[in-house]
């Protein structure tokens, strides 16, 4: 049983993909199994996936008809083989020693799930750091679960691990056909799981650059989605009993010819501000 099973979906992302396997393929974790499911590609995607399957027996291809996001990853998570499972979209990257220092502390507190921090890139290879941890800590309480991985506004999957046995026993997948799908699969892998270790100094590296990724395509689908998948979320709360507060998953935009000077988010016991989405610091709780 390998480690960790990595899952990367793939669709026309010829210009990243290299990139993205080369952070894979050289972890220094070698004990994973890396799962691509070429989703329909157009390009060039999938003769590049075979190209580093050639060199690499850890690299093992789906290759399917375009059903979407959700249904890649489910194919994947049902033939993987790893204790835990991760996640990377075809398009980023994760640091060299990410999965090794998240599967170690997975282990030194028998954890579920291991989080680690992530930077988003920018044109020109700016960065910003989207989500950072200082330390360890092992949380079981489901408000502080939220806490720590910033949710609702980093429902990402991508940036963890998560043992497959749990995966598995609450029949946990994503809903297919439909944008936002990693919020609700995210909260009820929170709800049904007993702990979680934050992991500092490893990121997750989100290729904000990617101009033709699906959630950057605003579309009336897109807006129906995000409000069903809203719907969802809070059903799903409300069914597990986990109670927030009612303005918990706002955030107030507050904008200067078009650009974004002020995002307050709320939390469960703070407000966080940002200034141009740069300077960071909290406000009196609500």
């Amino acid at each position: 049983m390998p480690k960790i099973s990595v899952i990367v979906p793939v669709y026309n992302v010829e210009k990243y993909l290299a990139r993205c396997l080369d952070s894979i393929i050289n972890q220094t974790l070698a004990d994973i199994e890396i799962i691509c499911i070429n989703d329909g590609s157009t390009d060039n995607s999938l003769e590049i996936l075979n190209d580093y399957a050639k060199k690499d027996s850890r690299i093992k291809i789906i290759d399917q008809t375009n059903a979407g996001l959700s249904c890649a990853r489910n194919a994947g998570m049902q033939i993987a083989q790893g204790e835990y499972i991760g996640f990377v979209d075809s398009d980023d990257w994760i640091d060299l020693d990410f999965y090794e220092k998240l599967y170690t502390a997975a282990k030194k507190y028998d954890a579920d799930i291991a989080c680690g921090s992530i930077k988003a890139w920018r044109k020109c290879n700016r960065k910003n750091i989207m989500l950072k941890y200082k330390e360890e800590e092992l949380a079981s309480d489901i408000y502080r679960k939220f806490y720590l991985c910033d949710i609702p506004e980093t429902c990402n999957v991508w940036n963890r691990i998560y043992r497959t046995s749990k995966l598995g026993e609450n029949h946990i997948e994503f809903e297919p056909g439909v944008l936002y799908e990693d919020v609700c699969f995210t909260i009820e892998v929170l709800i049904e799981t007993d702990t979680l270790v934050t992991v500092p100094g490893t990121y997750y590296n989100y290729e904000r650059a990617n101009v033709t990724s699906i959630v950057k395509i605003k579309s009336e689908k897109a807006k129906r989605d995000y409000e069903h998948i809203k719907k969802r979320m809070l059903e799903l709360l409300k069914s597990k009993n986990v109670n927030l507060p009612a303005h918990y998953h706002e955030v107030k935009k507050y904008k200067f010819l078009g650009i974004t000077v002020i995002k307050i988010r709320y939390h469960s016991t703070r407000r966080e501000c940002k200034l141009f989405n740069v300077i960071k610091f909290d406000l009196p709780p609500v």
